[in-house]
């Protein structure tokens, strides 16, 4: 057997290290491109149906025609994953990508000319150890300086590889809280949401969660929503305020890694309820777990160092 991953790669499955994108795609270049990202429980992907749809609608907003239907790329989603579940390690889980740019510039040429898309499907095993601890002690948010993008000018529903804004506000936490996760405001100065990630707070009862229309509408966050409904926990979306994250009783970041993980502080100042996770994540966590039948908070406990 290979130690090798595959990857998917432009109409053929190849060993990872034959995966090799030439430094003028597009998506090098400019970040013109879009992904989605699934995972993995026990080896089944989650709401794969949900992602690739999510995906054709990036692609359609940025004009790139895959070349694959959405049946076909979830047949080939399927196949990757499948064929690299034998190297997984014990309880370990994937993260499962579809990556697609707009393909190799033509020098001289323009926009419309590139010589076709570059599809890609891949495997990566989700960070476990590396993020158990937030499972026992909880994420410590900060709001850092930098903005979230504006919807007037890149809608916050379509994941482009472009994530320097991301990126940049992350960077900026880091350097003074190593460990902690970043939130962005948006433009208006309203809780937004971080990098691959959704927030939600809890006070007296109610889940609020900012409006759709300032952030990308994760997977994980559907979920979250509708499993709230279903157990009768109150949603409201609307704009919040960072005062209202530090008046909450609990919070979430929900994320496809995360699922849902407890927030424990926002700015280093601790949440109401002291205990991590407070009543109502644990309700939201524990209906997760039956949803997907699979212990993901266990999981990550499991690989606590």
């Amino acid at each position: 057997m290979s130690a090798e991953r595959v990857a998917y790669f432009n109409g053929k499955i190849v060993p990872e290290s034959q995966a090799l994108i030439s430094f003028r795609d597009r998506s090098f270049k400019y970040g013109d491109g879009v992904f989605d990202v699934a995972r993995t429980f026990g080896g089944r992907i989650f709401k794969l149906q949900e992602h690739v749809e999510r995906l054709y609608l990036s692609l359609k907003y940025v004009g790139i025609d895959p070349g694959l239907s959405p049946a076909e790329m979830m047949a080939i989603t399927q196949e990757v994953t499948e064929r690299n579940l034998p190297l997984l390690g014990p309880d370990e889980d994937y993260w499962v990508a579809q990556r697609i740019s707009r393909g190799v510039d033509v020098p001289g040429g323009d926009i419309q000319q590139s010589g076709g898309p570059t599809v890609i499907v891949e495997c990566t095993p989700l960070p476990l150890q590396a993020r158990a601890h937030l499972y026992r002690d909880g994420i410590d948010v900060v709001f850092p300086s930098v903005r979230r993008i504006s919807p007037d000018a890149l809608s916050p529903n379509v994941k482009t590889h472009n994530y320097l804004n991301m990126i940049v506000a992350d960077l900026e936490v880091r350097s003074h809280s190593p460990q902690a996760w970043a939130v962005l405001l948006d433009h208006r100065g309203f809780l937004c949401e971080g990098m691959g990630s959704n927030l939600f707070l809890v006070r007296d009862g109610v889940l609020y969660t900012p409006k759709g229309e300032y952030v990308l509408e994760g997977v994980s966050r559907q979920t979250v929503i509708e499993l709230a409904a279903d157990l009768g926990i109150p949603v409201v979306q609307d704009d919040l305020t960072v005062y209202d994250a530090y008046r909450a009783d609990e919070a979430i970041i929900t994320s496809t890694s995360f699922c849902l993980c407890p927030v424990a502080t926002f700015n280093q100042k601790r949440l109401q309820t002291p205990a991590t996770p407070g009543p109502i994540t644990q309700q939201l966590m524990d209906a997760f777990s039956n949803l997907v039948d699979f212990d993901f908070v266990g999981q990550y406990l499991r690989h606590l160092s």
